[in-house]
């Protein structure tokens, strides 16, 4: 179906995304810190990124901005926040609020690939 890349510095969380990821047929990378998502991001082809808005070393919003600002600014980014009204206006395409439904992240993770599949 697509690859994705999941960021999120807590692991039951990472490996939650993938499992569900994985049922859906699609390849799942993951990394544990928004510094190493962007490297993933820098070296990989991702269909989506999946990421946590608040972690320690590298947050969301440096994650979204650094895709925003490279030569694939179009990649698809969900933000996962506890938060989601402070991240009205943001570069996330989507926003998903902790806790989210599973029935609600298959949703846009489809609607969001398939968008990007299509064009």
């Amino acid at each position: 179906m697509g690859v994705v890349l999941v960021i999120d510095d807590e692991k039951l969380i990472r490996d939650l995304l993938q499992q569900v990821l994985h049922v859906l047929d699609y390849t799942v990378d993951t990394a544990e810190s928004g510094a190493i998502g962007m490297k993933k991001f820098d070296q990989g082809a991702y269909d989506l990124v999946i990421t946590d808005v608040r972690m320690p070393d590298a947050d969301g919003h440096s994650v979204v901005h650094h895709i925003r600002q490279s030569k694939r600014q179009d990649t698809p980014v969900i933000g996962v926040s506890g938060t989601p009204w402070l991240l009205q206006n943001s570069e996330f395409d989507r926003v998903l609020q902790k806790p989210f439904a599973v029935r609600a992240l298959i949703e846009e993770v489809t609607h969001l690939t398939q968008e990007r599949i299509a064009s």
